[in-house]
């Protein structure tokens, strides 16, 4: 992992054109075609531009290092590698200490809660003071509260009541809140450096990204909790922590002071000067309203994936044992993961706004064969193909949700996006598994398929808001 050369680590002032790849100068936030201005200073001017040899040499997906350094793509992929390690991580350990899963399982919630609440507040603040200052205060402040997670788990061997565990449970749920969001900071900076492309009317560098981004979550998703049961059953339960903090310590500082940050504008106080204190509160609900649906989206896309799970367990513990479901969800995440990519390569005549409704009603459709299989290949095969609209679903959402970002507030609304997700998996594991203990899996997978179904009809609200607003855009 590092960072890109000397020549690309100065930030320059950039002529009146700037050089394809680079950022502009036009302060504020985002339009209406998700254009995010960006600040006069710009990672990476020295690199390579559109159309250069090297860029077409390598296809679309050689477009990212030319735009951010390639050294970036590494280190954003391993730097949020903790996150994906932490629920697991505090649940191995604190079940194997204790020896109760009812502490151990209170314990992840934590995480999950704290991750849930902290990450908007992350990202409302990286939009106020900047990414850099907010990722390296968070990256000490994680690697301090994982450490207690290990030094209160152990402190307490052998208690059985959730209880007499809140030292354990405190220290997961502060974890939790500062865990650094890696992942969603990651698409504000690709937003911001795809922001002339996207002004001329061109979008697949932002698609590309995406698309990398996604693929990306999804591969840390896997490789986290296998990593997590490796170093555990091998080693120590105590190690993934460790390597998750030791890893935080590292990789988040790198990531928070590398030069693309400098493309991403901070929000300027300006913008509500003068004022009347009703017109801004009033604006601002305006400008919320839209980024409510993608933030319901990923609350809807949580839900599908939490009452997976949970419906997963019950069904193949019918003919293996429970825990082979996360091999079988692993089998969704690999197609999800692969059409994710396949969306740098869509066409450009295909509008966000129609890939979300046709996704989420593929998703719809083929949620409907979840309730046919009665073994576990069967399931593997409609597993495969749920999976092929999920990855698209969520690179669109998140491509809509900066499009309908309110100035100065992308941060906080890629962060909102992801604890959306956070919050839904909960939600549909605990309403799943319920359904699951009484009805039968088949019951649990009702809450997918409503929650695909959900996915559609906002994804119909969200094509009705952005023709409206770029209506709008064109009138003005």
């Amino acid at each position: 992992m590092h960072t890109p050369t000397a020549s690309q680590s100065h930030a320059n002032p950039g002529p009146s054109t700037p050089p394809a790849g680079t950022v502009g100068t036009d302060p504020g936030g985002i339009d209406v075609a998700g254009t995010v201005p960006a600040s006069p200073e710009s990672p990476g001017t020295d690199l390579p531009e559109t159309g250069t040899p090297a860029a077409k040499f390598g296809g679309r997906f050689a477009r990212l290092p030319a735009l951010a350094g390639r050294g970036f793509l590494p280190l954003g992929l391993f730097a949020r590698l903790p996150l994906a390690m932490l629920t697991l991580g505090t649940l191995t350990l604190a079940t194997s200490v204790t020896g109760s899963y009812a502490v151990g399982g209170a314990a992840a919630g934590a995480v999950g809660i704290g991750s849930a609440a902290g990450a908007p507040v992350l990202g409302w603040l990286a939009d106020r003071f900047s990414q850099r200052p907010v990722l390296l205060a968070a990256a000490v402040l994680n690697v301090v509260a994982v450490l207690a997670v290990i030094a209160t788990a152990y402190v307490i061997p052998g208690v059985h009541e959730v209880g007499a565990a809140w030292g354990v449970i405190t220290a997961a749920f502060l974890a939790g809140v500062s865990s650094p969001q890696v992942g969603p900071l990651a698409r504000v900076r690709w937003m911001a450096l795809t922001s002339d492309s996207r002004r001329a009317g061109d979008s697949t560098d932002l698609d590309v990204a995406l698309s990398y981004e996604s693929t990306a979550d999804e591969l840390t998703f896997v490789l986290g909790p296998a990593l997590v049961g490796v170093l555990a059953s091998l080693v120590a339960p105590w190690l993934p922590l460790a390597l998750a903090a030791a890893l935080t310590l590292t990789l988040v500082p790198a990531f928070a002071v590398h030069p693309t940050h400098t493309a991403v504008p901070r929000r300027e106080k300006a913008i509500t000067r003068g004022k009347a204190p009703s017109t801004r509160a009033g604006s601002r609900l305006a400008g919320l309203g839209p980024v409510a649906l993608p933030v319901l989206a990923m609350v809807c896309m949580g839900t599908f994936f939490g009452s997976t799970q949970a419906a997963l367990s019950a069904f193949s513990a019918g003919f293996a044992t429970s825990e082979a479901a996360g091999l079988l969800y692993a089998v969704m995440g690999i197609s999800s993961a692969a059409a994710a990519i396949s969306v740098a390569y869509w066409p450009a005549g295909f509008p966000v706004a129609a890939r979300w409704v046709a996704g989420a009603a593929a998703m719809a459709a083929l949620s409907g064969l979840l309730f046919l299989p009665t073994d576990g290949w069967g399931m593997v095969l409609v597993l495969l193909a749920l999976g092929l609209p999920v990855g698209p679903v969520m690179v669109t959402v998140f491509a809509i949700g900066g499009m309908v970002a309110p100035a100065g507030r992308l941060a906080t609304v890629m962060t909102a996006l992801a604890s959306g997700i956070v919050a839904g998996t909960a939600l549909g594991s605990s309403i799943g598994g319920q359904l699951a203990q009484d009805a039968g899996h088949g019951a649990a997978f009702l809450v997918t398929a409503a929650a695909a179904a959900a996915l559609f009809a906002l994804g119909v609200a969200a094509a009705v808001v952005v023709r409206s607003r770029q209506r709008a855009a064109q009138a003005s």
